[in-house]
């Protein structure tokens, strides 16, 4: 699929892997709908970064984790601009939680990393599929993670969460063919905000992995786009992260 001219929402698309991925997506041609919960200024400052390199961007607020919000920002998107053709589910939360500290798991964290991690992803999907189905075309790319196979992550309901998002997309492909591909990609360790205050642990990782070298958000940015552009493939999970796991 030629990118050029489609609309994307990429979620939580002002930081990190998202804010990688919308500018590579206008640089090839999308207008980009920049999804964000709370970080606003974040979101705000990768529309102008877009829009300096003569991309066409613009930022929308909306909690993911609530359906009716989700029902909304996808209505209002398809009346500005007609359409939505892509989606990338980027938007995720963490708590950072020692794996063997079961009792620090409270009812709480888990509701909140499966209600933004999973049903975020799930309601987003729900919320743009009958558009992609009136165009009879579109792609969904969900932003997994290695915590999903090792099991092994910031905390154990994270790691829970991932696993689900990876067991989402093998059943999204199914409900949703043959007119929208699912694809998921999965980062190991990214240089992002997530390691803040955790820097010196990123820097001891890197020379035992395969690459010895830390991806990058645009790393991850430019597979995603490759899952999206690619026509022959669903229901995949892809890992990127310079031999991690291997």
């Amino acid at each position: 699929m030629d990118l050029l001219h489609k609309v994307a929402l990429v979620t939580g698309g002002g930081t990190g892997i998202g804010r990688a991925t919308s500018i590579e997506l206008a640089k090839r041609g999308a207008t980009v709908v920049i999804n964000y919960s709370r970080s606003k200024a974040d979101a705000e400052a990768t529309v102008r970064e877009i829009s300096a390199i003569k991309g066409s961007a613009f930022a929308f607020q909306a909690d993911i984790s609530q359906d009716s919000e989700v029902r909304s920002m996808v209505h209002r998107i398809v009346q500005n601009v007609g359409s939505i053709d892509l989606l990338v589910n980027n938007a995720g939360a963490t708590q950072h939680i020692p794996m063997d500290d079961l009792e620090a798991v409270t009812d709480d964290i888990w509701n909140e990393l499966l209600d933004v991690n999973v049903k975020g992803m799930f309601y987003c999907s729900r919320a743009v599929s009958p558009y992609m189905k009136d165009k009879r075309h579109g792609a969904i790319v969900n932003v997994g993670s290695i915590a999903g196979q090792t099991g092994l992550g910031s905390s154990l309901p994270y790691a829970v969460s991932k696993a689900a998002v990876h067991g989402l997309t093998k059943s999204l492909a199914r409900a949703l063919a043959p007119c929208i591909r699912v694809n998921c990609v999965v980062p190991g360790a990214v240089e992002t905000r997530w390691w803040k205050g955790r820097e010196d642990r990123m820097n001891a990782l890197a020379p035992h992995l395969l690459l010895q070298a830390i991806s990058t958000p645009e790393d991850i940015a430019h597979m995603i786009c490759a899952a999206l552009e690619q026509e022959a493939m669903t229901g995949q999970i892809i890992t990127v992260d310079s031999g991690q796991t291997l």
